[in-house]
């Protein structure tokens, strides 16, 4: 069962935002055999050009997902998110499903965590340190990988190769092509 934690910024959240945020978000759950005990965060924002924003994240202990979507319209807007959850779930088990019929594994869960490289310089001379994040790594292999970072919107994501036992890095090149670093 998804619990909820809305934020507005520049909006006040009412009673009525946040029960249609329940009851749109919650439909995510018939997704899931167990339902997930989550946290479901849902960041809501309206800017001077009457533009809004939605922004979704559901940590799960073997994916999360995150979608955001801007419209005109607040409803539409949570609307389009919860569109863009559905396809990530579905592509997510499809691919898992595909995954354990070639391997012939009953269960295989993969890792996903949210990475991201904030870093500021002050005044180009110091680097300082803005942001730290603790991961553990769930094996899977490169394919798998640059998935989960297109899932998450990331230009980076870092993985336990499968394979090789090994930290491995998969990166979206200026090309659109994918890059892998492997580490020893």
């Amino acid at each position: 069962m998804f619990r909820y934690n809305v934020r507005g910024e520049n909006i006040e959240v009412t009673e009525a935002i946040r029960d249609y945020v329940e009851k749109k978000v919650g439909k995510l759950e018939r997704y899931f055999s167990d339902a997930p005990d989550a946290t479901a965060h849902v960041n809501l924002k309206v800017y001077t050009d009457k533009k809004a924003k939605v922004e979704v994240t559901i940590p799960l202990p073997y994916l999360v997902l995150r979608a955001e979507e801007t419209s005109p319209d607040l409803y539409a807007s949570i609307d389009l998110v919860v569109d863009k959850l559905e396809r990530q779930i579905r592509k997510f088990k499809t691919k898992i499903n595909r995954k354990s019929r070639e391997t012939a594994l009953p269960d295989v869960q993969a890792a996903i965590f949210s990475a991201t490289d904030e870093a500021e310089e002050d005044n180009g001379s110091e680097l300082d340190i803005v942001r730290t994040k603790r991961l553990s790594l769930k094996p899977m292999d490169s394919e798998e990988a640059v998935l989960q970072m297109n899932m998450l919107g990331h230009n980076f994501f870092i993985f336990e190769d499968a394979e090789t036992n090994g930290t491995s890095i998969v990166y979206r090149r200026k090309d659109g092509k994918y890059g892998l670093i492997e580490t020893d």
